[in-house]
């Protein structure tokens, strides 16, 4: 078993955090800056106006089944903690208020933990269920993320120098080794099952069949997300859908880093940057109407939903016996 890390290694790798996702927001603000002096923000709305809403329609269905995808990161979160029990609509009820809430407000590690608790302690689990729940949802995210990104990488170097300032070739190794890594964990769990915790906290790791499927999953979720921003980029820009799902990845990667509402600043400035030529207008219109309705929309209606829940159960809760 993994000893438990002191209080002074965790105050510190707290402050690391904080001070690398400033530093990361601070680059990012400044080269937004930089990047939209010249941008004509009439042509820009006129070119949301002229999307073909059957690509809206198009974008919103892609983001509704990386949303979808979500939902099973919850699922299979609970079947490895032996939770058979609870049905999958209420693992998918906490996934979809869980994601969309902390990573709108920005304080994931807070704020997804407390609605997690608020929906599953009906279903009687405990604070040790919903922080193992919260780990493996974790642990599912990188997993597909860092395949992903290794993937991606690998396949579009020249995009991602753009935007970490690093020969391709540079780029490629660090695409192997995030794949080599990937892969190395994948062997290790597959052998026999694995936990890892302390006595207080144990967690049980995924097999190796299931360690398969959330990599894959958390793929899917990513090539839908990154689909949906395709869709919604003018036609005769002349960007190949490989590029916009190896930038997407980074700018995804980055945002989560910064721990900026919604990776806002962060995310926009790597998608202009490593999509971006001399026309940004046609660029930054999509970016806007991805924002709506990735991050804007899901947002309202999670905050919406859950809240729903909560005056339901409240008034039930008044309801004599």
């Amino acid at each position: 078993m993994l000893q438990k890390p002191s209080g002074n290694t965790t105050r510190l790798k707290s402050i690391l955090g904080v001070i690398l996702g400033a530093a990361i927001a601070a680059s990012a603000i400044f080269a937004l800056t930089h990047t939209l002096r010249h941008v004509n923000y009439n042509d820009v709305l006129e070119t949301v106006e002229r999307t073909d809403t059957h690509l809206i329609a198009l974008a919103l269905l892609l983001v509704a089944t990386s949303y979808g995808t979500l939902t099973l990161y919850d699922l299979f979160a609970l079947r490895t903690i032996k939770r058979t029990d609870v049905p999958y609509r209420i693992a998918a009820l906490a996934s979809f208020t869980s994601y969309p809430i902390a990573h709108g407000i920005g304080a994931v590690a807070l704020v997804s933990p407390v609605i997690r608790y608020r929906i599953y302690s009906s279903n009687g689990l405990n604070t040790l269920d919903v922080a193992n729940i919260c780990f493996l949802t974790g642990l599912t995210f990188w997993l597909g993320n860092l395949t992903a990104l290794g993937l991606s990488i690998l396949n579009e170097p020249d995009a991602i120098s753009l935007i970490d300032y690093l020969p391709p070739l540079l780029n490629r190794w660090i695409a192997l080794a995030l794949l080599v890594g990937v892969a190395a964990f994948l062997v290790w769990s597959w052998r026999h099952p694995r936990s890892i915790g302390t006595r207080r906290w144990p967690v049980k790791l995924p097999s190796g069949p299931m360690v398969l499927l959330q990599i894959v999953i958390g793929i899917v979720d990513l090539g839908a997300a990154a689909f949906a921003m395709y869709v919604l980029i003018p036609a005769g820009t002349d960007i190949e859908i490989s590029r916009v799902v190896a930038v997407f990845i980074v700018a995804t990667m980055l945002g989560f880093a910064s721990h900026a509402p919604a990776g806002i600043g962060v995310f926009d400035a790597a998608i202009l940057i490593g999509l971006g030529g001399d026309d940004k207008e046609p660029l930054l219109a999509a970016l806007l109407m991805f924002r709506v309705l990735y991050h804007l929309l899901p947002f309202v209606l999670a905050l919406a939903l859950f809240g729903g829940v909560e005056v339901w159960r409240s008034r039930r809760a008044k309801v004599p016996a």
